[in-house]
Parts: C-alpha cells; sequence; structure tokens
C-alpha cells in the first residue's frame, strides 16, 4: 500500500473513533462486523451517519445522553419516528452548523441506520427491525451532464492556451499548464476517479506500454491503459516535473505549486476553472469528464460491459444507470430498422 493511500486510511479509522467515541459502546459491534467487506471510507461514512441519527435520537424522542441510548428505547422507536427523522434530515443543525440532504443524501443516511438495525435484529440485540418497515426515499432519475465531443477539445485547448482567462489566471497557468493537460486529459481518456488520479505516483506509470497502475474503490489494483495523445500529455508533464521538483523527494505523479501531492479539492478546482469557461450552463467535475468518457466509450464500442470493466463498476446496472447515455443511442439506432413499405 503507498504512502498516500496508508495515511487516507489512517485518517478514516481516526474519524471513525471520534464517532464511535460519541456513540452508545455497543455501535462497535456493528463496525466490527463490516469491517471485512466494506471499505474504511464506507464505515466513515456510516459513522458520521449514526452520529447524526443518535444525535436525533437523543435530542428530539429520548431526551437522553447519546451514551445513554439502550436497545430497549430503540425497540419502543415506530416506524413514524424513523419517517420523522428522514424529514429532518432535508435541513438540520449539528455541532453549530447547518445542513442539507436531497434525495441521494438521505438515501444514504438511512441505509446506514437500515444496516445498524439489521445488524442488531440479527443478533438479537433487537426485538424487531423497525427501520425495515420505512421506504427508501426515492432517487429521481437526472440528466446525464457531459460534455460533448467539441466541448472535450475546447477544454483541453483552454488548458493548453488560456485566451479566455483573466491575466492573473494567465500568469498562474504558465506553471500549471502541462500538469492540468494531463490530468484533463487522463480524466477524459481513461475514465479514471479523482481519488484514482491523486493517488497515482510516479512508478505507477509505464510509458513502454501505455499503461498505468491505479488502486480502486476497496484497495483492489488494477492496470489500465492509455493513448499515445495521453502518452504525450503524460510524458511533457512529467519532463516539466522534474524541472519543477529540484531534489524534492516526492512520489506523487501530480503536484501542487508547493511541491507536495495535489489533494482532490485542487484538481476538482482546476476542472471547474476550465470548464466554466467551455461550458458555463453545465456543472462539470472530475466526476463528469469520468461520465463523459464512459458515454463516449460506448458510442464507439456499443459494449456496455466493456465500459463496466474499464470503469471498474461490479454492477453493470451502475454503468447503464449513471454512464452509458443508452436511452437516446438505442431510441435513435431503431429509428429506421421497422420498414412500412
Amino acid at each position: 500500500m503507498s504512502n498516500f493511500l496508508y495515511e487516507r486510511e489512517q485518517k478514516c479509522r481516526e474519524g471513525i473513533s471520534r464517532s464511535l467515541s460519541k456513540l452508545p459502546d455497543y455501535c462497535l459491534d456493528f463496525f466490527l462486523s463490516i469491517e471485512n467487506y466494506t471499505s474504511p471510507l464506507t464505515r466513515l461514512n456510516y459513522s458520521k451517519d449514526l452520529e447524526i441519527f443518535f444525535n436525533y435520537l437523543a435530542n428530539n424522542i429520548f431526551h437522553k445522553n447519546v451514551k445513554e441510548i439502550t436497545f430497549l428505547d430503540l425497540d419502543n422507536l415506530k416506524s413514524k419516528d424513523i419517517e420523522l427523522y428522514i424529514s429532518y434530515l432535508s435541513y438540520y443543525e449539528y455541532n453549530g452548523k447547518y445542513y442539507h440532504n436531497g434525495e441521494k443524501g438521505k438515501a444514504r443516511k438511512i441505509a446506514s441506520v437500515k444496516s445498524f438495525f439489521k445488524y442488531n435484529y440479527k443478533h438479537d440485540n433487537l426485538k424487531s427491525d423497525v427501520a425495515s418497515k420505512v421506504d427508501t426515499p426515492k432517487i429521481h432519475t437526472k440528466d446525464i451532464v457531459r460534455l460533448e465531443v467539441d466541448e472535450v477539445a475546447k477544454l483541453i485547448n483552454e488548458a493548453d492556451v488560456p485566451e479566455h482567462m483573466s491575466k492573473r489566471q494567465q500568469a498562474f497557468n504558465k506553471h500549471t499548464r502541462t500538469r492540468d493537460i494531463a490530468i484533463l486529459s487522463l480524466f477524459l481518456g481513461t475514465g479514471i476517479r479523482v481519488s484514482e488520479c491523486v493517488g497515482l505516483n510516479l512508478n505507477d506509470v509505464d510509458f513502454e506500454n501505455n499503461s498505468f497502475k491505479v488502486t480502486r474503490k476497496g484497495g483492489n489494483q488494477v492496470i489500465l491503459y492509455f493513448s499515445d495523445e495521453i502518452k504525450n500529455a503524460l510524458s511533457q508533464w512529467v519532463t516539466d516535473r522534474e524541472k519543477f521538483l529540484e531534489n524534492v523527494k516526492e512520489n506523487a505523479l501530480f503536484l501542487s505549486l508547493q511541491k507536495r501531492r495535489i489533494s482532490t479539492r485542487a484538481v476538482e478546482n482546476l476542472v471547474k476553472k476550465y470548464a466554466r469557461i467551455v461550458s458555463p450552463l453545465k456543472k462539470i467535475s472530475p466526476h463528469k469528464l469520468r461520465s463523459t468518457y464512459g458515454t463516449n466509450l460506448y458510442r464507439k464500442t456499443g459494449d456496455i460491459y466493456v465500459v463496466a470493466e474499464v470503469l471498474g463498476h461490479k454492477d453493470v446496472n451502475t454503468t447503464k444507470r449513471h454512464y452509458a447515455a443508452m436511452s437516446e443511442d438505442i431510441r435513435r439506432s431503431v429509428a429506421d430498422k421497422v420498414k412500412l413499405r
């Protein structure tokens, strides 16, 4: 495991420990039970979700300290209490800050609660699984946001020749130009996740075979391949990177101007910076560039299973839902299939 991944995992574990210190002691058993089949990040999200849930119960249902909430208390909950909690998640205050949740946020948080109740019912800690009686909030399908082919070219061109940027941005671009082109090219030409991009090390790239190694969700490592166009972009950045470093020992492929591994937030900001110029009406993020790649790859291959494999999806339905613009393409492809005369 690389230092970056190890440090990220440690931060997740520390966050889980902080949440567990605020939760009833019996919550630890639940997290131990899911450790073998969930990632540290997933467990961190679960711990934060349960922290919010128990805080709600303590202040709105039981009126006692979170640590004092017992299994007997949980057995006395009604399905209406869980439904009220879902409503509460629309807009709530926690630790002095206000939060908002849409359909996805609510669904994720209630899924954590359902898993917790299911585990404790299964292990006879609860007499009933009240959470199972509550429907998960429906997530309405949204249009896929992605760049069109001409917008892809414009995005990379804008990083290469920033004609539409302010003078300050143009001055900044002189120092980051080849790095930004390499990052944008990787997203648009391989469909990697932002976390996979940030986690890349210099020795993960094999220029002889046009390949690189990424660590997927869950920790699995796979080899992906890139085109000569992306090879040229990466090679140019690596050359500039060596001049930029000046004996600094940092193995990260992509660096910030502070000569440290670039952060996820910095990558998100650079994508937004260029995308706002090219397509101001679309909210483009690294994940939307991944969607763009997935859609374009499907259009070229017509094989959703190939797209799922390259993107690292365990379930091809995930690919169908989020990345390939299948419905529109299918409707267009059958337009002249049925002949009337």
